[in-house]
């Protein structure tokens, strides 16, 4: 695994502030999830987890929790808890919903962002190019995510953020586990809604943010022609 995200700018963003045991819990495990390196149908347990991870139980129970929420895991009373399987026809639902949200909050952060966020965007867009051009997936992935989470500050808009919190790291992980060698045309389209959002335009974001579910749409009917 790479290392994490460096600080971006003398601004500060969502991942700057220092996060709670229970935030930093869920950041660790729903990355594990998403890279796979908690498989599918693997049986997890919050003993296992704290050893792994060095933080005590009850904050990785509330992220436990929060994790069955966004469908990553499932919890089996007395039996553990079981990371989901990696479902196409979840994924499609995902999309048809993340495309009025996500277009929400692009166009609403390339809006309200303030002249110290659009830069910080900006530098995300360059660290996703880096991690792009380097061919890293699982540092691409990180950048992705705080992406996700500078729109969502910079939006201004914590119902839209809250709902769509829920469907990121299950769109994520579904891409990690069905990529292969064809990847960079939509990491690309990552890099240039982050651009548009720093740009400040609300009609070039939300267009960005477009093309983006567009491929995504596309990619995840790929994976059932090459199941069939």
């Amino acid at each position: 695994m790479t290392s994490r995200p460096r600080a971006l700018s003398k601004s500060p963003t969502p991942s700057q502030v220092p996060p709670s045991l229970n935030e930093e819990a869920y950041r660790l495990i729903e990355e594990m999830i998403v890279t796979l390196e908690l498989a599918p149908g693997s049986v997890v347990s919050e003993a296992m987890l704290s050893e792994r991870i060095g933080i005590g139980h009850t904050p990785i129970r509330e992220a436990l929790q929060r994790l069955a929420r966004e469908h990553l895991v499932q919890i089996l009373p007395r039996r553990g808890v079981v990371v989901t399987a990696i479902d196409v026809g979840h994924q499609l639902q995902i999309l048809e919903t993340r495309r009025e949200l996500d277009r929400l909050i692009a166009r609403s952060a390339a809006t309200r962002a303030t002249l110290a966020e659009r830069e910080t965007m900006a530098a995300i867009a360059q660290n996703m190019e880096t991690a792009v051009k380097s061919g890293d997936l699982v540092a691409f992935l990180k950048w992705d995510n705080e992406m996700n989470r500078q729109s969502a500050h910079s939006a201004r808009n914590i119902v839209a953020a809250a709902a769509v919190s829920a469907l990121h790291s299950a769109s994520r992980r579904f891409w990690f586990y069905h990529h292969h060698d064809q990847v960079n045309a939509t990491l690309r389209l990552h890099v240039a809604l982050a651009r548009a959002m720093a740009s400040g335009k609300s009609d070039k974001a939300a267009e960005a943010s477009d093309r983006l579910i567009d491929d995504l749409f596309d990619f995840a009917h790929r994976t059932l022609i090459t199941r069939t």
